[in-house]
């Protein structure tokens, strides 16, 4: 049983004046796996204090220095690859095969900030004017459990390749991750004051952040009726805002697909983190007269769909990563239960043998049309909804019938059809005949599924504020 007690302000680890305490519980059996200590308002002023005094020595280092500290971080989360993936694993169950993959990415993400700080000019010529690229202030980072890490380590490079400082408030569920974490950074030494950490609620640390006059901009990723909250909070003091929200990710499968491809990948586009993504696949879009045939192969690929302990190499499909959004997934199963939906695979309750944890049949819906609850809503656990069209031109008019934009998918053995698809989906980002992932390339969301972009130079400038000198 662990206790985690401290948080991380000027550089120190510190026990926070904050006294409620979190349970943190294991989602694949749901016993006690120990307990944070939250901070508290002004744990979370004394963080923002610690920040804005950094910002003013921090802000001038040079390219040079920048890139040390990035390489330091880097060196220090390779020394302990097996303790990311253990703690991920058993904190929020996510499986060995994500995990592993988000370590890689959380990895190579330092790299493409480096890559950033050697090839990007912060002073430019515009018309006759030199303009200045400054680093906007102290960056307040907000973020989910889904990938914790890997969002501290995004959002954190960035600010550094700016010259911005941080104060980070991740999910409260994932504290052990947040600790080992915080302790690779403290090791990578650098200056006091340019990151630190506060674990604490939404509604109390969370509000400090967008409320207070002395952060220059959030920078958020959870759901986007949240990330509203942090909006209006933020106008107040006209903070700059990236807000990086929900999806519900159209995956159109043309007709000339290689189905027996195609569909396998659709099924891994729609549970990745067992469902739990902002990008995940949900919605998947085929050829009215090739349903049959979809039908079969999904039968196929779910039946070869592992659910279980996210330790096992071969699981697919851990739990979901509380009984609250277990609960959550089962009302969305009844819903389309309701709606008239058929199920064609998966359904209510949960897999034989796997009753302790929170873990969710995975489902998947057939004869679903675009108005249904499911097909609109996020739902967040693995369930899929098949929708059919008669027409490339109403696959497209489906896809783009939602509120969200983040992320969608096409498939087609010919890939200028593909492209020209891709090109006409309401999306930040469309994956062609695959999963990627460019940390070069902008990613952010249409409509509601946020505002603003992460990664490369469009990510970069988010955290900049342009200066021009006339004379």
């Amino acid at each position: 049983m662990k206790t985690i007690d401290k948080i991380y302000v000027n550089g120190e680890f510190i026990t926070p004046q904050g006294t409620e305490y979190f349970d943190l519980i294991s989602p694949t059996t749901n016993e006690k796996l120990g307990k944070v200590l939250l901070g508290n308002q002004k744990d979370t002023q004394n963080a923002i204090a610690a920040a804005k005094a950094a910002f003013k020595t921090f802000s001038k280092t040079t390219t040079a220095e920048r890139i040390q500290y990035l390489k330091n971080i880097q060196a220090s989360i390779e020394k302990r690859k097996e303790e990311f993936i253990d703690v991920m694993i058993e904190e929020y169950g996510g499986t060995r095969q994500f995990v592993t993959i988000s370590y890689d990415y959380m990895l190579k993400g330092f790299e493409s900030a480096i890559n950033l700080l050697n090839t990007y000019n912060f002073t430019k010529t515009m018309g006759e004017s030199e303009v200045q690229m400054t680093p906007l202030g102290v960056v307040g980072i907000i973020i989910p459990w889904n990938s914790s890490n890997g969002f501290i380590c995004s959002k954190l490079s960035t600010a550094i390749v700016a010259g911005c400082t941080t104060v980070i408030k991740p999910s409260e569920m994932s504290a052990q991750q947040t600790q080992l974490i915080a302790e690779c950074l403290h090791e990578a030494g650098l200056p006091k004051g340019v990151f630190n950490i506060v674990n604490g609620l939404g509604e109390i640390v969370g509000a400090e952040i967008s409320r207070n006059p002395d952060i220059a901009k959030i920078s958020f990723t959870g759901s986007t009726n949240v990330g509203k909250i942090i909006a209006k909070e933020a106008v107040e003091t006209m903070k700059r805002v990236t807000l990086e929200l929900g999806g519900k990710s159209p995956n159109i499968i043309l007709d000339d697909a290689n189905f027996s491809e195609a569909i396998p990948l659709a099924i891994i586009a729609a549970y990745m983190n067992s469902g739990q993504a902002c990008i995940a696949g949900t919605r998947l879009l085929v050829p009215e007269n090739r349903l049959e045939e979809v039908k079969e192969l999904i039968k196929e690929v779910i039946s070869n769909t592992i659910v279980g302990d996210p330790k096992n190499e071969t699981t697919a499909v851990g739990p979901m990563v509380s009984a609250k959004q277990y609960e959550r997934v089962q009302s969305y199963i009844q819903t389309g239960i309701n709606e008239g939906a058929e199920i064609l695979t998966g359904g209510l309750g949960k897999p034989q043998g796997l009753e302790k944890g929170n873990f969710v049949k995975p489902t998947v819906f057939v004869n679903v049309n675009n108005q249904m609850r499911i097909a609109r809503e996020e739902i967040f656990g693995p369930v899929l909804s098949v929708i059919t069209y008669k027409t490339e031109e109403e696959a497209v008019e489906i896809a783009n019938d939602t509120t969200y934009g983040l992320q969608a998918y096409v498939s087609s053995s010919d890939e200028k059809r593909a492209h020209k698809i891709a090109s006409q989906i309401n999306a930040g980002r469309v994956q062609i005949n695959g999963i990627g992932h460019d940390p070069m390339a902008p990613f952010g969301g249409f409509k509601q599924s946020g505002i603003g972009r992460e990664f490369g130079t469009m990510g970069l400038e988010a955290y900049l504020e342009p200066k021009a000198l006339i004379r």
